[in-house]
């Protein structure tokens, strides 16, 4: 891709950086998440047009503090330094940082103190997000200030002279009103840079990346049915034709009538030429008496793995394997990216063995969902594709919390088979990102007939969400959660109680797993 604006996003372990990269890609400009040990080398390498430097928790001045190499200062690329990125760049360039007396976290208001074009078009005070305890003490050589806070500590500062400057404050976040502006002005009248991250020009390159990459051989393609691994089908059917075999793996955990439901679609809406494999009595042996979520993950990506190695034995020329991996779980499963923590072990990510014999072929491992789908829209795939909600890997797997046994996975099935119908019939189900339910390895003592009962208790989750990185809870009606509940309990024999998750990603993720 080194025909576009790339810009590199440096991750030092902030919260937000994830944000960041959302908000580039939002204005059609191509970002990537890289940690601070990249080279300067490399950037120019791989031919990147400008470096945001994210925030994070450190103090530039503290001994493990991650650093930045001082090489990426004697390039000429354009520099925007956000929070710890900012006192990095004040740092390396002599100035003085230190600890606040007075810290600052939430809403705030700077005052511009001049005309700059990083600020053009943005009134001379302006709300921000702070979020920091340390502050730039004494001016960087060569540097001025261009905004200051009500603390009277430098918000913004700009080289006098080189495309370099930072902000103390978060115009990545939602609380920074106009940061969409300064972060476009950085872009497009600091940097210069064009708005041509498109899903036409992805589609191109993708298409002429897996011919050059796989040659004559075969590509063996993991189809769940998502609307990820459909979209990427369609692309690698269109890139190689015949040589790609898509297959769709039966381990167990599925919802009620999905493996009918999904190689129907498949083949009908989308023409692709699936193969069925049943592999469940193989999964469900492998997951007998584990209840660790994490264990789950990784004895299911090891599984998968087993099964598609077996089938690709069949076919001689078989030399990769085709995923639907989005960039939320390469970050939240691999922690690559500087000082940010692993949030869990995405079963085709961190669940995958070391050592493989198919090499890997993730199209879409740079992009979120949102993206996906708009790539999807470019291909013309039918929206009920499209718009199917989010399923993990796992599967019920992670939605069955403790140990998976048939009895537990049959009451899961029938609660969330009731759910989803609900959903559909009341036309709630293209109004939410995501919902689905999750069997609570809890008994609770319940009336039913005059008779005591002591049966499972069932959670129900909808989120609102653009690329599953963060989500709020969705504000289904009272009377709609009512009938669920209700058919739920009526319905099903061995629930007697549903609950509704009201709690948002963060603190808590979307799945319960």
């Amino acid at each position: 891709m080194s025909s576009i604006s790339k810009v590199w996003i440096i991750d030092f372990g902030s919260q937000y950086t994830q944000l960041i990269a959302r908000r580039v890609r939002e204005m059609s400009v191509y970002s990537e998440i890289v940690p601070p040990t990249v080279t300067a080398r490399a950037a120019v390498d791989q031919s990147v047009k400008a470096l945001i430097l994210a925030g994070g928790p450190a103090s530039v001045y503290a001994d493990a503090a991650p650093q930045l190499s001082p090489d990426f200062f004697e390039l000429d690329l354009p520099i925007l330094g956000i929070c710890y990125g900012l006192q990095l760049i004040a740092a390396h360039f002599g100035a003085r940082v230190h600890s606040d007396h007075h810290r600052e976290y939430g809403p705030s208001q700077i005052k511009v103190k001049d005309k700059n074009i990083l600020f053009d078009g943005i009134e001379r005070q302006t709300q921000v997000w702070m979020s920091h305890g340390d502050h730039v003490d004494s001016l960087p050589d060569g540097f001025e200030i261009i905004a200051m806070s009500n603390n009277g500590a430098p918000a913004a500062l700009t080289h006098k002279t080189r495309r370099i400057m930072g902000l103390q404050f978060h115009p990545e976040v939602e609380h920074t009103p106009e940061g969409g502006k300064i972060l476009s002005n950085f872009l497009f009248k600091i940097a210069n840079l064009q708005p041509d991250w498109t899903p036409g020009l992805f589609i191109e390159q993708t298409i002429e990346e897996i011919r050059q990459r796989t040659g004559q051989d075969q590509v063996l393609m993991a189809l769940s049915g998502g609307v990820d691994s459909s979209v990427m089908g369609v692309i690698i059917n269109r890139a190689i034709g015949r040589r790609c075999i898509p297959v769709f793996i039966n381990h167990g955990l599925l919802r009620q009538t999905e493996q009918a439901q999904v190689v129907t679609q498949l083949k009908e809406q989308m023409g692709l030429p699936i193969r069925s494999y049943n592999y469940s009595g193989r999964f469900l042996k492998a997951l007998k008496g584990v209840s660790d979520p994490e264990r789950k993950r990784k004895i299911i990506g090891r599984e998968f793995i087993k099964a598609f190695e077996e089938i690709a034995a069949k076919y001689p020329r078989v030399k990769f394997l085709a995923q639907g991996t989005l960039y939320p779980d390469v970050i939240e499963s691999r922690s690559v990216h500087g000082p940010s923590q692993v949030i869990k072990s995405h079963h085709n990510v961190g669940g995958l063995p070391k050592r493989m014999n198919l090499k890997l072929i993730e199209p879409f491992s740079c992009l979120f969902k949102d993206e996906v789908r708009k790539i999807g829209r470019e291909l013309e795939l039918p929206e009920n594709i499209l718009m199917r909600h989010p399923f993990p890997g796992p599967g019920l797997g992670v939605r069955i919390l403790g140990e998976i046994t048939p009895r537990r996975l049959d009451l899961l099935r029938r609660a969330d088979a009731i759910y989803i119908e609900e959903l559909r019939e009341s036309g709630y189900y293209n109004r939410v990102w995501q919902a689905f339910a999750i069997l609570i390895p809890v008994k609770t003592v319940g009336v039913m007939g005059d008779k005591r009962t002591y049966e499972s208790v069932l959670a129900l989750r909808a989120v609102n969400s653009s690329d599953g990185m963060t989500a709020d809870w969705s504000r289904l009606p009272g009377t709609l959660l009512s009938r669920i509940a209700n058919r739920i309990v009526n319905e099903v024999r061995g629930i007697n109680r549903v609950v509704y998750d009201i709690t948002s990603k963060p603190p808590a993720t979307i799945e319960w797993e």
